[in-house]
């Protein structure tokens, strides 16, 4: 069977439409009851670095040299563009380096005797462990001991246990989701737990447990407390990135608009040398975003709305207030505010989006309205994944 081409999520696609997993263009493959045997490689396949890759399903690409999933990813860009009738300048790839990723969530079990922590196989609920993932960031592999008496804590033979962990300057910030109830005495239980192996903070469900030292995060030196499970770029590396693209972007205006703002990430960057309103859905996100920026000296000054704005977009009459705008929005994209944007007198709109489909949707609003859309940036913060992230100009007289 001979692989013709790799889909957006990573599957071989062969002559017939099969899709196979973990293979590359041009290869002759036999299939097997767990993949597929190569039996004529492709002068783009490596060894996976990481030895837990045939078994995991955090990765999907680790078979591949970096070159070609750069040119991977940058392809899935274009064609999405293109879908649009976009013809894409794609100015690079800025791609995370290894054991880079801040922010995981793990899955825990227990099982007769202990507990087992690691991620999922691949479309299984079957856990594998991963004590050597080249995936997360050091710290975030020195949680993992902890974690698994973590599980046997928290966790049951019925059900698995979530905890998301996100790497802090002051240690480990955790949340968890289990089926069991929090009672007063698994409460003490975790706070006994957290002191032992150095939790900064640990959160159960939406309810806090423990904090010990405050999980800050530091956008651009600027000092900000997200909330527990509060959105966070996945890699420093990928955060500096899209932060330098955006500031170059908007250059010199002296007042921005951030939409879909989350915590600050750009907002309180750029409140360096504009004046900043950020947007976000979320109070608990704003209320950090504004505590950050009361608590530096020398920012310009940084106003709050907590909007939805998939319902309510900012209107034409109030994003003409401003010289220029960053948008990030989720994964749906931002269409109702892309359509206001481009009813509004604005010139200059920094888009950042991590869905090359929906973002190539908003594109095309914006240039029908007149903007000019510049280079394509593309920013692999989700290294060896089939997810990618997009920053790019858009303007107009």
């Amino acid at each position: 069977m001979k692989i013709e081409s790799i889909t957006h999520l990573g599957m071989g696609r062969a002559e017939d439409g099969t899709l196979v997993p973990r293979v590359l263009p041009g290869e002759t493959v036999e299939l097997t009851d767990d993949g597929a045997r190569v039996l004529e490689p492709s002068a783009d396949r490596v060894s996976p670095p990481c030895r837990h890759f045939k078994a995991c399903g955090g990765c999907a690409m680790q078979h591949a040299s970096d070159r070609f999933v750069a040119e991977w990813k940058a392809s899935n860009v274009a064609k999405s563009l293109a879908a649009h009738g976009i013809d894409a300048n794609i100015q690079g790839v800025d791609t995370s380096p290894a054991n880079s990723r801040r922010r995981a969530k793990f899955s825990g079990r227990r099982t007769k005797k202990a507990a087992l922590v690691g991620f999922h196989a691949r479309a299984s609920d079957t856990i594998v462990e991963i004590p050597d993932c080249q995936l997360i960031s050091p710290a975030l592999k020195a949680t993992l001991p902890a974690l698994n008496e973590l599980t046997k804590i928290a966790g049951s033979r019925k059900g698995e246990v979530a905890m998301t962990v996100t790497e802090s300057s002051s240690g480990p910030d955790i949340r968890v989701e289990a089926d069991k109830e929090l009672t007063e005495e698994l409460r003490i239980e975790l706070a006994q737990w957290a002191n032992a192996h150095g939790i900064a903070r640990l959160v159960w469900r939406d309810e806090p447990v423990v904090t010990i030292n405050v999980p800050v995060q530091s956008f651009d030196g600027i000092r900000v407390l997200p909330p527990p499970g509060a959105f966070l770029q996945a890699t420093v590396q990928g955060e500096n990135a899209l932060q330098s693209a955006v500031k170059q972007i908007l250059g010199r205006a002296a007042k921005v608009i951030d939409l879909f703002a989350g915590s600050g990430t750009f907002s309180l960057p750029l409140a360096r040398n504009a004046e900043v309103h950020a947007v976000e859905g979320e109070k608990a996100m704003m209320d950090a975003l504004d505590r950050g920026w009361r608590e530096t000296r020398g920012l310009k000054l940084v106003t709050t709305e907590t909007r939805d704005l998939f319902r309510r977009p900012m209107l034409p009459d109030e994003l003409d207030k401003f010289d220029a705008a960053v948008i990030d929005p989720p994964r749906a994209g931002a269409e109702a505010q892309i359509a206001e944007i481009a009813s509004s007198k604005l010139k200059t709109v920094a888009m950042v989006s991590c869905n090359p489909v929906t973002f190539a949707r908003d594109a095309r609003t914006l240039i029908d309205a007149g903007f000019e859309m510049g280079p394509v940036t593309v920013v692999d913060q989700f290294r060896w994944s089939p997810h990618t992230e997009v920053v790019c100009a858009f303007t107009r007289q």
